[in-house]
């Protein structure tokens, strides 16, 4: 399924304004792999639109120069890992050397075996892949490729920022762990123990829990667990409906728990959420529209004009604007060259400095603890999905203190 690409110029006056019309001699093509119908079809819209706002704005800015020009199209994975293979080859016929992935993790393991496959069969007509959701830490350890870039975050960044929260707060005693029953979850599960074992040996894990993913209707069963637990705190890395239902559920059920999630701020989670998990609903983020480093560019109130949806998925600034200051400094569209060209690289985006590690390929980068609150006029002034809610920063962990080592042993091709 293909997607048109949406030109944003009169969507942002404010920045076109200041740069002179583009001519584009070049066209920089990437397929994004996407979720595009089915349970996760909402998300998956949202970041196919985002990856186009930030591709009209880098054109808008001559982030590739002045004769290049991005274009991203969708791709229909549904959320499948066989076939969002088969969306990749459908891309690579067409001519497609950039190529971008979304949800889940099993999704971006299949792409990367895939596209290491392929590059190794094609010698001169090498893939790229993007990465911007999925975070299974194996991606950038013990199967991190040299052809796979990671934006977001990933599961051991992401629980140590979690869990130095909760050793900051004295109200967690007893904590619930629950997830997708998928490499994600299971990492989530592992990490969380292992974060919370160390930073704070006096909290205890009374209970581990995994269900399908995107196939739960009821979550009753799953929170009855919970409330008999006794927990004050859950910690999920589930997304979309399966996060959405999970809170609801919680609330028919009374359970007034804290949750520490990853994606609470996805679409569909806020509407979800709604009053109901006012002070006491988490996410763990790179960038929330409250945040300290965004409205001088004027994208929340673009964004939400043009799409009548909210921006959240801020990594996509990072994939563009990193990939036009490859394709700038080597003068080529060539995807191995701009990849060696990325390896290293730092880019000055909305939420500060990120830099691309060589090592593994994984985005370094500051980290958001948020919580849900009713807007105010001033620190929450942005609400999310019309609710009056959204959200406030509790803690902002820079660069390097949300980094984790790696065991990545990369084989990059001869130059």
């Amino acid at each position: 399924m293909k997607m048109r690409t949406t030109t944003l110029a009169a969507a942002l006056p404010a920045v076109l304004a200041l740069v002179p019309a583009f001519a584009g001699a070049e066209t920089i093509r990437i397929a994004t792999i996407e979720s595009l119908t089915g349970t996760f079809a909402p998300i998956g819209q949202n970041r196919l639109e985002t990856f186009q706002f930030m591709a009209d704005l880098a054109n808008a800015n001559d982030w590739a120069g002045a004769d290049n020009d991005f274009e991203v199209t969708g791709f229909d994975g549904k959320a499948s890992p066989q076939e969002s293979v088969i969306q990749l080859k459908r891309a690579i016929d067409q001519g497609y050397r950039y190529i971008g992935s979304g949800n889940g993790s099993n999704v971006a393991f299949a792409l990367v075996d895939a596209v290491n496959k392929h590059n190794s069969r094609n010698p001169g007509k090498e893939v790229i892949l993007f990465n911007y959701s999925s975070i299974d830490p194996d991606l950038t350890n013990s199967k991190c490729s040299f052809y796979a870039f990671h934006f977001d975050s990933n599961t051991n960044m992401k629980i140590e920022v979690m869990a130095n929260a909760i050793k900051d707060d004295p109200d967690v005693k007893k904590v619930f762990i629950i997830g997708q029953d998928y490499s994600h979850g299971h990492q989530v599960s592992r990490a969380a123990k292992d974060a919370l074992a160390r930073l704070s040996p006096d909290v205890e894990v009374v209970g581990d829990d995994l269900h399908p993913v995107g196939s739960v209707k009821d979550f009753a069963p799953y929170i009855a667990k919970i409330k008999a637990s006794g927990a004050d705190t859950v910690i999920t890395g589930n997304w979309g409906s399966d996060l959405a239902l999970l809170v609801k559920a919680a609330e028919s059920a009374g359970v007034k728990a804290k949750f520490y999630t990853f994606y609470a701020n996805n679409t569909g989670s806020p509407t979800s959420i709604g009053a109901s998990g006012a002070d006491r609903v988490k996410v763990v983020t790179n960038w929330h529209s409250n945040a300290d480093f965004d409205t001088e560019k004027g994208m929340v109130a673009t964004y939400k004009e043009k799409f009548d949806d909210d921006l959240y998925m801020q990594y996509l600034e990072s994939v563009v604007g990193m990939l036009g200051k490859a394709v700038q400094k080597t003068g080529s569209l060539d995807p191995v060259e701009n990849a060696f060209a990325m390896e290293g690289m730092t880019f000055d985006a909305m939420h500060g400095e990120v830099e691309m590690r060589a090592d593994d390929h994984q985005l370094q980068q500051p980290l958001y603890v948020a919580t849900w609150t009713k807007t105010d006029g001033g620190e929450v002034k942005y609400d999310q999905e019309n609710t009056g809610y959204g959200w406030k920063t509790d803690t902002r962990l820079e660069r390097d203190l949300a980094t984790q080592p790696t065991t990545c042993e990369m084989d990059r091709p001869q130059r």
